[in-house]
């Protein structure tokens, strides 16, 4: 017969390591360099959870080796014999060749352990390590070592931490890649070719009309366009046209032939980075669907004097967004947070900080702090107003309803939900679940109305902070 009060026990101690991950995440929440993240992952595990010394690797580009980016407790440099690590070499390496997790409470007994007599000498028992996965393919391994046994259950505690290290990961190293893009390119066109003439060349032999004065657009705005180009080039695109306003910039085509669904899932990651950036991507059928209408806007702050805010999110995908938004309005981002500047976030130990908080509503439940509220549907020209709205004094129109709680998501919608946050499309996920495409869509709209979400991005973020990926 099962001990109760030994399950109680185990019950408390899987709880406290739970909060323990959820303190070390929020560490990094909002960090968007690579190697900081990875430091302040470390330097959580020796604290919180006592190892003697905690390691993580990132794949170099060329994807042949793990370059150390961080190490905390006993061994704090980085530039060492493990400082770079082939790809199948050694525990580490073929942690990430294989994608497989390993434990082990015997350490200087393990056959590829290189110095033995180093565990012993230093009483070390333990080991587990950890692939870091983003869509099937290995970025990184996570190493901790103990000088006290680990349970097996140690590794369901590391799966979480490492999901939400991943994210955060991923989202960092996309960043700082889109930054190392745009400063070469900067570097080697100083006089950028314009976005017409970019969009003709994709879209050839399609004919390209420009309406409007052009106007150089924000670089993730300028990318957002030229990617949704490239994406009507492998359509039968017969018509489309650029048109710039005062406020705005549009991108339309007329897509004749094809299948509909086809043509609605090739656009799904220019909705999501649309959206992102404050956008729309609107694609509409004519009466007897014999065309597609494909709008693609993006909505901008014109004639913008400036101003600052601070922004802090849970989440650094939620950070991504609104600092696109933010700076989209023309504003920007304290480098220290400052109690007299507004703050916008979704963290709730914050909504003391100061007098003019704008709440991030992902749910029903808004601080009584609050003084205007905002989610994801906002443009640029919207959040500016609500910026300059709460420094007049003003406040908005905030109302509180009970929080109901969302009816759970089934074991097929969750598994669809982690591979849309893993960012496979539609058809890629019927083809790994061996489903047809409408029935991951059905699917999709389930959760979409389970977690009370108007869009996919909004659903993802929503399945993050109630722990569902």
């Amino acid at each position: 017969m099962t001990d109760p009060v030994f399950e109680m026990v185990d019950g408390t101690k899987l709880l406290v390591d739970l909060q323990q991950v959820n303190a070390i995440v929020t560490s990094f929440s909002g960090c968007l360099v690579p190697a900081e993240i990875a430091c302040r992952v470390t330097n959580g595990l020796v604290e919180k959870f006592g190892c003697v010394f905690a390691r993580i690797w990132l794949m170099e580009p060329e994807r042949t080796a793990l370059k150390l980016v961080a190490s905390s407790g006993l061994y704090q440099r980085t530039d060492g014999f493990f400082a770079r690590v082939p790809v199948g070499a050694f525990k580490v390496g073929k942690i990430a060749q294989n994608q497989i997790p390993f434990l082990s409470n015997q350490l200087a007994a393990e056959s590829w352990v290189l110095d033995r007599e180093w565990a012993i000498s230093h009483g070390i028992q333990g080991f587990a390590g950890y692939p870091l996965i983003v869509d099937g393919d290995s970025i990184g391994v996570l190493a901790v070592f103990s000088q006290a046994e680990m349970l097996p259950e140690f590794l369901e505690i590391l799966q979480s931490l490492c999901t939400a290290t991943t994210i955060g990961l991923a989202a960092a190293l996309r960043y700082q890649q889109e930054k190392l893009a745009w400063r070469s390119a900067t570097a080697v066109t100083p006089q950028p070719v314009p976005l017409s003439e970019q969009i003709a060349t994709v879209l050839k032999p399609t004919q390209l009309a420009l309406v409007g004065t052009e106007r150089a657009l924000p670089t993730p705005l300028h990318n957002l366009f030229v990617r949704a180009a490239a994406v009507l080039s492998q359509l039968p695109c017969h018509h489309s046209r650029l048109t710039y306003q005062s406020d705005r910039s549009c991108l339309e085509a007329v897509i004749a032939g094809g299948s509909p669904t086809e043509i609605v899932t090739a656009f799904d990651p220019i909705k999501l980075e649309a959206l992102c950036l404050g956008g729309t991507v609107t694609i509409q059928p004519r009466a007897d669907r014999s065309m597609l209408r494909v709008v693609l806007t993006v909505i901008f702050a014109p004639n913008s004097v400036g101003g600052c805010v601070n922004l802090r999110c849970r989440s650094s995908l939620l950070q991504m967004a609104f600092s696109h938004q933010i700076e989209l309005a023309g504003l920007s981002i304290a480098p220290i947070a400052n109690p007299a500047l507004p703050l916008i976030t979704d963290d709730r130990s914050l909504v003391t900080f100061t007098p003019y908080l704008i709440w991030i509503a992902t749910d029903d439940r808004i601080p009584p702090q609050a003084r205007a509220k905002i989610d994801l549907s906002i443009n640029p020209i919207e959040l500016r107003s609500t910026v300059d709205a709460i420094l007049r004094g003003e406040s908005g129109n905030i109302t509180t309803t009970p929080n109901l709680e969302s009816p759970p998501l089934s074991e097929r919608e969750r598994e669809i939900i982690n591979l849309l946050c893993a960012g496979l499309r539609d058809r890629d996920i019927a083809a790994r679940l061996i489903v047809s495409e409408s029935t991951v869509k059905f699917h999709i709209n389930n959760i979409l109305t389970k977690l009370k979400a108007k869009t996919r991005f909004q659903a993802l973020y929503q399945a993050m902070i109630k722990g569902l990926v």
